[in-house]
């Protein structure tokens, strides 16, 4: 597979990442995905969320955060630390184009994604206006946990025990405006039938919500 229909494939950053940025006509903001280990921009789930965020309006950037040679060093998959880097390296480059860099910025992010993209929003709080996970880790994310400002969206699977006993803890660790949503029934992966499109719309309403309220308070008409 060599392209996704309806989005323009780009490269960016010093490591040359690949990615699909998708521009609805007026779009309000721009949600970068950070997908989880063994996935990449191809994902069908995050594709399935980046539709329905690009149908409510915003702009949407999946990208793969490690090359494929990277990819084959597990070392590197669980590597939080560089995949936030890479996350920060996607913010740096939407900065330089006039076309992106005036849209509030949501990041979404899914297993060890999601740690990457608190990471990042505890890195870069001026630059992310709200954040949401999807079955991810963000336990993962340590002590940066305490450090992120922005709106932050924790869904998990009712039937993923073991991850929702996770993302109680990092809850906890979470002083921003946060929230929780457990989709009934859904395993780790949301494979279950309306699962999936259940957390595509919990994203679509947390970041249509909180990306309006930060273009608002920047003086940015939305």
């Amino acid at each position: 597979m060599s392209g996704d229909p309806g989005r323009t494939t780009v490269t960016f950053g010093a490591s040359r990442m690949e990615g699909f940025l998708g521009q609805p006509e007026r779009a309000r903001g721009l949600v970068v995905f950070a997908h989880g280990a063994g996935s990449s921009r191809f994902s069908t789930r995050n594709r399935l969320v980046a539709d329905r965020l690009e149908a409510v309006g915003l702009a949407t950037l999946l990208f793969d955060l490690l090359s494929k040679d990277e990819a084959a060093d597990r070392a590197n998959v669980f590597d939080i630390g560089l995949l936030a880097g890479r996350m920060i390296e996607a913010l740096n480059w939407i900065e330089t184009h006039d076309d992106l860099n005036t849209l509030p910025i949501g990041l979404f992010g899914a297993s060890t994604g999601a740690a990457a993209a608190l990471v990042a929003a505890a890195r870069a709080p001026e630059k992310v206006a709200a954040v949401v996970s999807r079955g991810g880790r963000p336990d993962l994310a340590g002590p940066a946990l305490g450090h992120v400002q922005c709106p932050s969206l924790l869904i998990v699977g009712g039937a993923d025990f073991q991850v929702l006993e996770l993302n109680l803890s990092a809850l906890e660790m979470l002083v921003c405006e946060k929230r929780l949503e457990v989709v009934p029934g859904a395993t780790h992966l949301f494979e279950e039938p309306g699962a999936l499109e259940q957390a595509a719309e919990l994203a679509a309403d947390w970041f249509t919500g909180h990306l309006k309220r930060h273009g608002q308070a920047s003086g940015r008409v939305l």
